[in-house]
């Protein structure tokens, strides 16, 4: 595939994945308030989804400004003060149209990207969603 052409794009956080994590962890607190748990151990399993589901929601908040993919499968990320970073594919997921990239710089260190219908193009989903899958045979084919 290295005829394939570069794909660059603006990120911006998702509106949604916030929204998505306080979603589920509400949910979470409702299903601990109706378990059979002593209520002291309830307040602490609560508290502690309520810590994590706060971190999770502060992690969404990346410095990084646009992503690009080189046709020869180098990444970048430009970062908020202009500066370009070469990073690594470190996995990714595609669940119907949302593509979730992992990369790793090391500026940065492992930052997830949720690219969703509020946040990116549907073109630039589909075609992350194409080379990623070619990606994935690729790699399959490398393993037999």
């Amino acid at each position: 595939m290295t005829s394939a052409p570069a794909i660059g794009f603006e990120y911006r956080p998702s509106r949604w994945a916030p929204r998505l994590l306080v979603a589920v962890t509400i949910l979470t607190v409702l299903a601990i308030a109706l378990s059979g748990m002593p209520g002291v151990l309830q307040i602490m399993v609560a508290v502690i989804a309520l810590i994590m589901c706060g971190n999770a929601v502060r992690r969404l908040d990346l410095p990084i400004t646009a992503i690009g993919w080189a046709n020869q499968g180098g990444w970048s990320l430009r970062s908020s003060d202009g500066a370009d970073e070469p990073a690594t594919l470190f996995s990714f997921k595609v669940i119907r149209t949302v593509v979730l990239l992992r990369l790793t710089s090391r500026r940065y260190g492992k930052l997830t990207f949720w690219l969703m219908p509020d946040n990116s193009d549907a073109d630039i989903r589909r075609r992350l969603r194409m080379r990623l899958a070619v990606l994935r045979a690729d790699a399959g084919e490398d393993a037999s």
